[in-house]
């Protein structure tokens, strides 16, 4: 999976925007102003952060030694940095998905009505 093409799927979730709060180097997803998924455009390789439980980190991060590592920049207990050339784009989909919905659960009931009002436009 290239950049643009997780760029596009990020992009095509309820309620997801993006920008460059940090530099011109770093993109942002966020959903209703939550950030879910960030990548330095500069990176080589390839790196994406996400969101992970951390129970489910720990497990990535030994099954896929060198491959998903610790939040660069990032709180390392609840952020994965993923090398997104080793990966598969199943897994690079499913974990993106994962940091999403993490976000969404932790909506304010405000935010929520919110998000949930997107689906009626």
């Amino acid at each position: 999976m290239n950049i643009e093409a997780f760029r596009e799927y990020c992009v095509s979730k309820k309620g997801v925007t993006e920008d460059f709060p940090f530099d011109e180097k770093t993109l942002v997803f966020k959903v209703m102003g939550k950030m879910f998924a960030l990548s330095g455009l500069d990176r080589i390789p390839t790196q994406i952060n996400l969101k992970c439980d951390p129970e489910r980190s720990a497990f990535l991060r030994e099954q896929y030694d060198g491959f998903i590592v610790p939040g660069y920049h990032m709180s390392k207990a609840h952020w994965n940095t993923l090398y997104i050339d080793n990966l598969s784009p199943k897994l690079i989909l499913e974990l993106t998905d994962h940091s999403y919905d993490l976000v969404v659960s932790k909506f304010t009931k405000k935010v929520r009505n919110e998000f949930d009002a997107l689906d009626e436009k």
